[in-house]
C-alpha cells in the first residue's frame, strides 16, 4: 500500500525521473524490434504479457464487486485504450521517437477539451488560451505544407486523441472504483481488445521478438508504479516538469541510437506543448479539481 504524503518534492522528482527512464526504455525496445510484427499483435502480446503482473491483485479485483454500468466504463475504456496502443505501435517504428514523445504530450489537452464537452467541466479563458498553445505545439511539430506528413504523424495524433477518450472514462471511474482496481481492468481489457486484431494479422513472432516484448511488458510496468509514487510524493505541478526530460531524453536517443536527425522544430513545439499541459495541471491544481492525466501515462 502506498501511503500518500505529498510534501516530498525530491521524493516525487526522483521518482518521475525514474519513470522517463522506463518508458524511454519501452520507446526505444519497439523502435529496436522494428516493423516485422504487426502493430496489433505487437501491443496483444505486450499487454498478454504484463497480465502477469496483475497476479497480485486477483484479490481485489474479485473484491471489487463492480455494476454492469462500471463493467460497460470499463469495456469502452479498454475499446479506446487498444485503438490508442496499436497507433502508438505503428507511430514507433515510423516517425522518430522525437516526434513521437512530442506528440504524446497532445493528450492531456484533448483531456482538458473533452473534459469540457462530455464532463461539463468549466472551460475558462486561460485553458482555452494552453488549448490552443498546445495545438499551435502541434503545428510546430508538424509544420503542414513545409514537410511531409506521414501515416506515423496521423497515426500518433490520433493516438493521443483516443487515449484521451480513455483517461476521460477513467476520471469517471476513479470516483467509483479504486486506482489500482482502474488500472488492472484497464490491462485486461486491453488485451482482450487487442486479441481479434492479432488473430486477424498474426505472423509468428521470433524468441528475441518475445523477449523485446517481454521486456517492454516489464518497463511499461516498472514505469506506471513509479509514477504512482512520484504522484504521491508530490503534487503534479511539481512532477509534470519533470516530464520535459523524456523529450531531451528521447532526442538524444534518437540521434545517438538510431542515427535520427535533431529537429529543432520538434524540441520547440514540444516544449510548447508541454509549457501548455503544465498550465493545465498548474491552473486545475490551484482550483483544487482533479487534474488531467500525466504524458507518461498515455504510453504503450
Amino acid at each position: 500500500m502506498i501511503l500518500r504524503d505529498p510534501h516530498r518534492p525530491l521524493a516525487g522528482i526522483f521518482w518521475m525521473l525514474v519513470t522517463g527512464g522506463c518508458f524511454i526504455m519501452v520507446t526505444a525496445l519497439v523502435k529496436t524490434m522494428g516493423p516485422r510484427l504487426p502493430p496489433g499483435e505487437a501491443a496483444f502480446l505486450r499487454y498478454a504479457m504484463g497480465l502477469v503482473f496483475l497476479l497480485p491483485s486477483l484479490g481485489a479485483l474479485r473484491a471489487a464487486h463492480l455494476t454492469r454500468r462500471q463493467w460497460t466504463l470499463f469495456s469502452v475504456r479498454g475499446f479506446f485504450h487498444a485503438g490508442g496502443v496499436i497507433l502508438w505501435f505503428y507511430a514507433m517504428v515510423r516517425i522518430p521517437i522525437a516526434e513521437v514523445t512530442a506528440m504524446n504530450y497532445l493528450a492531456p489537452i484533448y483531456v482538458t477539451v473533452g473534459a469540457a464537452i462530455f464532463l461539463g467541466e468549466r472551460l475558462a479563458a486561460p485553458r482555452i488560451a494552453a488549448v490552443v498553445l498546445g495545438l499551435v505545439g502541434a503545428a510546430i511539430i508538424l509544420r503542414p505544407g513545409f514537410r511531409e506528413v506521414s501515416s506515423g504523424h496521423l497515426a500518433m495524433l490520433f493516438a493521443a486523441f483516443v487515449f484521451a477518450g480513455s483517461y476521460l472514462v477513467a476520471k469517471v471511474l476513479v470516483a467509483e472504483v479504486k486506482p489500482g482496481i482502474v488500472v488492472a481492468m484497464l490491462s485486461v481489457f486491453v488485451t482482450v481488445g487487442l486479441a481479434p486484431f492479432a488473430v486477424a494479422d498474426w505472423v509468428t513472432p521470433t524468441g528475441q521478438e518475445l523477449l523485446f516484448l517481454a521486456a517492454v511488458a516489464s518497463f511499461a510496468t516498472a514505469g506506471h508504479y513509479t509514477m504512482t509514487l512520484a504522484f504521491a510524493a508530490a503534487p503534479m505541478t511539481v512532477t509534470q516538469p519533470v516530464t520535459f526530460l523524456q523529450l531531451i531524453w528521447a532526442t538524444l536517443l534518437g540521434t545517438v541510437w538510431f542515427a535520427e536527425p535533431v529537429d529543432i522544430w520538434v524540441v520547440i513545439g514540444g516544449v510548447v506543448i508541454l509549457g501548455s499541459v503544465t498550465f493545465i495541471t498548474w491552473r486545475e491544481a490551484m482550483l483544487r479539481r482533479p487534474v488531467t492525466p500525466d504524458a507518461p501515462a498515455t504510453k504503450g
